[in-house]
């Protein structure tokens, strides 16, 4: 499931997806985030969403809730959205030219938090929260 950028930032106002952005740190300091998304590179994603993993992140939990995975170009987004939905979150999807695309359709980015300390890669809170 793809989304338009417009599309995916009303789901996300609106409470009916969570955008996961999957980009590095370097890459979201240089282009900025989505507010209100969540931070899970993509090297962690299956191990956050997996409950049982031992690693999960809570604000992963459950394969109802719609999850809209966010990369660069939508590319690496494409690819993770289509592995999630493989492990049975059927409610995984991307979002059309990743954060380029989102830039391009004028939809809000800001700064990049620093990443906490001593908390491990995907497992902080949604950014601006």
């Amino acid at each position: 499931m793809r989304f338009a950028p417009e599309a995916a930032w009303a789901l996300s106002r609106a409470g009916g997806a969570l955008i996961v952005d999957l980009r590095s740190s370097d890459e979201r300091r240089r282009d900025g985030i989505v507010p209100g998304s969540l931070h899970v590179p993509r090297t962690v994603l299956e191990w956050r969403v997996d409950q049982g993993s031992g690693w999960s992140n809570p604000e992963l939990d459950g394969r109802e809730r719609r999850l809209i995975l966010l990369c660069a170009h939508g590319y690496s987004s494409s690819l993770a959205a289509a592995v999630l939905v493989d492990l049975g979150h059927r409610e995984a999807g991307d979002i059309e030219g990743g954060v380029v695309g989102w830039r391009d359709a004028g939809l809000p980015l800001s700064p990049a938090p620093e990443p906490l300390l001593g908390v491990l890669p995907g497992m902080a809170p949604p950014d601006g929260r």
